[in-house]
Formats: C-alpha cells, structure tokens, sequence
C-alpha cells in the first residue's frame, strides 16, 4: 500500500470499492479509446489517407460518450455512497483524469482534421517528426494510466519527463517547417497545418503531464508542478 490513496486492488470489498473499480474501469477503457485515436490520427496524417481520417473524426463521440459514462458514475457514486478523504479526493481525481482524456481526444480529432485538409497537397518536411510525437504521446497516455491504477508515484514523474521529449520534437518540426516555408511560399499552406498538427500532440502530452501530477498529489499528498 502507498502512501495516500490505496491501491483499489489492495483493500477490501465494499460496495464503495466496486463503485469505484467500475468508475477505473470506465476509465481505462476510455485511454484506450484515446490511445487508439491518437495512433490512428498519426497513420492518417503521415499516411494521407482520408478515410481514416474520417474514422477518428466520427469516433471522438465514443470518446465523449465515455466521459459522460465516467462522470455519471463518479457522481452516483459520491451521491450512494457518501465517501471521505481519501476516496472523495481519488473519485474527483478519476472525474478530472476523464475531462483531460477528452480534451486529448479533442486534439487528436484535430490532428484527423488537418490531415483531411492535406491528403492532396505534396508531402512537406517535419511530418516524421510529427508522427514520432504522435507514437510517445500514445505510449504515454498508456504509461500514465498504468501509473494511475497502481498509484505508482515514480512511474507518473517518469511519464511526466518523458513528455520532454515531445516538446524537443515540436521545437524541431517548428524549425523545419519554417525554414521550408521561407525557401517555398507554396508551402506556407500545409506547413501551417503540420505545424497545428503538432501543437495539437503537444498539447496531448502536457495533458497527460496534468493526470501526473494527479497521480503524485494521490499517492503522496504532495500538490506539485511537473512541467
């Protein structure tokens, strides 16, 4: 057991710990609905491929759908089963955890966007890089869900240094588009759309920063500014 909040694994059943496996377990399906439109967002931008675009487009109501499912039960849960301190606190955790994924489902819908916008124009530097952001921004939405269901401190400030690693490549798609723009006028167009492509994955990364820091203040009680 960790500090803070337990590990629902841990304790004992009661009808407050079912609620609440039910309220992770909405969550958990739900990162995996995020997860998978972010990576189908990245092949549709780098791959130019319209239909699968369209896919994450139509899919971001399953991703609201969740979230609506998610707060629900953490409210029915609140309103049943009257929980205190520890568990209030991971309940309000789980409810803003949910807002965050769909806002990162938002961002990948956006991603999906600008790729249909692009599927006509010819291919223009800094999209690799793109689509490398887009690949750690999955894995670590992935990673900081791990984090969440095992309270597992040190692993959310791993996830929350990885997105470093994100923001170094949107600095080096920034660059590259750039310096393409100023060489083609012509590019100035689907540069500036690779470019909110990647400030959109940027922004998916310094979400999943925001559910570290959740993970940190749960399992240690300490409210701190991982980015």
């Amino acid at each position: 057991m960790m500090d803070g909040v337990p590990a629902l694994e841990s304790r004992q059943r009661s009808p407050l710990d079912r609620d609440e496996r039910q309220v992770k377990d909405g969550i958990l399906r739900m990162a995996s609905l995020v997860e998978t439109q972010i990576r189908m967002a990245m092949r549709a931008l780098q791959d130019r491929d319209p239909i699968l675009a369209q896919e994450v487009i139509a899919g971001d109501e399953r991703v609201n759908d969740a979230q609506r499912r998610v707060t629900e039960a953490v409210a029915m849960t609140i309103a049943t089963q009257s929980p205190v301190a520890r568990d209030l606190r991971f309940l309000l955790a789980l409810n803003h955890v949910a807002a965050e994924l769909e806002r990162m489902g938002d961002h990948a819908t956006s991603v999906a966007k600008q790729a249909r916008r692009l599927v006509d124009e010819p291919p223009i530097g800094g999209t690799t890089d793109v689509a490398r952001m887009g690949s750690v921004a999955a894995d670590l939405v992935r990673a900081i869900l791990d984090a969440l269901v095992d309270l597992d401190e040190r692993l959310a400030r791993e996830v929350a240094q990885r997105d470093d690693e994100i923001d170094h490549l949107y600095r080096d798609v920034f660059s590259t588009i750039v310096a393409e723009m100023r060489a083609d006028p012509e590019a100035v167009d689907r540069g500036v759309r690779v470019i909110l492509a990647a400030h959109w994955i940027e922004r998916i990364g310094d979400r999943v920063t925001n559910i570290a820091e959740d993970v940190v203040y749960l399992a240690s009680g300490s409210v701190e500014d991982l980015n």
